[in-house]
């Protein structure tokens, strides 16, 4: 929920952080002057600012950078995961004066204006981030400019703004139309329509560009269907798998998403689901989910694959978890299922597998734009499901 005026400003205007128990951070205007409403979390990555940016999952949240200094890499055309920004405000403690890297088309600020973003500059960012992880995420007001008014006013507004629990976005930041995502062959070119090795229905309910761009790789067709596609759309597409992608909002809230998958599930078709679509797996097993208190956001959360013992360093953005039991086995009615994969900073559930189908899942995000790459293999094991499956 943002009100804003678009466009570069020659001075920054004061600018002042609300949170809704009352605590209150001053600074200056960082990209649009106005007013925005969201839920606020703070990001830890050093880098990669663009992606966590234009990332359809940030809908409706207000992200924090704990990386004291923000944009010198300015902002290009290359590195965007979706065709906006989706952060409803941004806040950082030391932003660039100039931007300095031979891809940057324009400041980081400038970008933020023209798409008319709600930021704050100037803020002891590591302050706020102590606040948080005290306090949990909360929602959170930025008013800067006209905007700027009494401070028990601005809190009032505050608490009237909508929190993220129980909260539906996913239908919000989705595709409308389905689209094609060519698979790539060995010299690069993209491969003819219908002619890939594996065609695969990904479900968008947030996606991120990089995660159809993953699997084209590995010579798979990608058809990105709608959050409203209903299991016929996905068959129609004579899928030899199916994707569920990440995105907003409580999981608690996507009824539809979790019933077409038990379709899914009940015709034993290769399943991989990301981030929210590992929390859609999870209700769609009869497991539980939960908010976190401030979540996972970063691009270097460590995180256990039970079945290798291996450890990976991994990129993050989810508020919401799976209950799921860590200790044993769980009898579900699409077979057993187990956690697969464990967050060694607080044992949260952060992958899902079925044992008799070929059906799993991860919380983080194996795309990983802008990195990590530790957990790309997860593509692979998706092709090898398919693989399996055909033979």
């Amino acid at each position: 929920m943002t009100t804003s005026t678009r466009g570069a400003r020659t001075q920054a205007a004061p600018a002042v952080l609300v949170l809704e128990d009352g605590r209150i951070f001053r600074g200056r205007s960082y990209g649009a002057v106005g007013e925005t409403f969201g839920e606020a979390v703070f990001s830890t990555g050093m880098t990669g600012y663009q992606e966590t940016l234009t990332d359809p999952s940030y809908h409706r949240q207000v992200v924090v950078m704990t990386a004291p200094h923000v944009g010198n890499t300015g902002v290009n055309d290359e590195d965007p995961e979706s065709g906006r920004i989706w952060v409803s405000g941004y806040v950082v403690r030391d932003p660039a004066r100039v931007p300095s890297n031979w891809r940057a088309r324009r400041s980081l600020d400038e970008e933020l204006a023209n798409q008319g973003v709600v930021g704050i500059s100037g803020v002891d960012t590591r302050a706020l981030t102590r606040h948080l992880r005290e306090r949990g995420a909360m929602r959170v007001g930025i008013f800067s400019g006209e905007a700027v008014a009494d401070d028990a006013a601005l809190l009032a507004r505050v608490k009237e703004a909508p929190q993220m629990k129980g909260a539906n976005l996913s239908a919000e930041v989705a595709t409308k139309e389905t689209y094609v995502v060519p698979a790539v062959g060995p010299d690069g070119e993209a491969v003819p329509i219908g002619t890939a090795k594996f065609t695969v229905a990904a479900v968008d309910l947030g996606i991120k560009g990089m995660t159809p761009q993953r699997m084209a790789e590995r010579g798979i067709e990608v058809h990105v269907l709608p959050a409203t596609a209903t299991a016929e759309d996905i068959y129609a597409v004579n899928p030899d798998g199916v994707f569920f992608s990440n995105g907003p909002g409580d999981p608690a809230t996507a009824d539809h998403p979790v019933s077409v998958m038990r379709a899914v599930l009940e015709r034993r078709t290769p399943l991989f689901g990301i981030c929210f679509g590992n929390q859609i797996l999870g209700r769609a097993l009869g497991f539980g989910t939960f908010k976190l208190k401030y979540g996972h956001r970063g691009i270097n959360q460590p995180v256990q694959d039970r079945t290798t013992g291996k450890v990976e360093v991994t990129a993050h953005n989810h508020g919401f978890a799976v209950d799921a039991p860590l200790d044993k086995v769980s009898e579900t009615p699409y077979g057993r299922a187990e956690v697969s994969h464990v967050c060694l900073n607080d044992q949260v559930v952060e992958g899902l597998q079925l044992l008799d189908q070929p059906a799993f899942s991860v919380q983080y995000h194996p795309e990983a734009a802008a990195g990590p790459h530790d957990a790309a293999y997860l593509f692979d094991r998706f092709v090898q499901l398919m693989e399996g499956q055909r033979a």
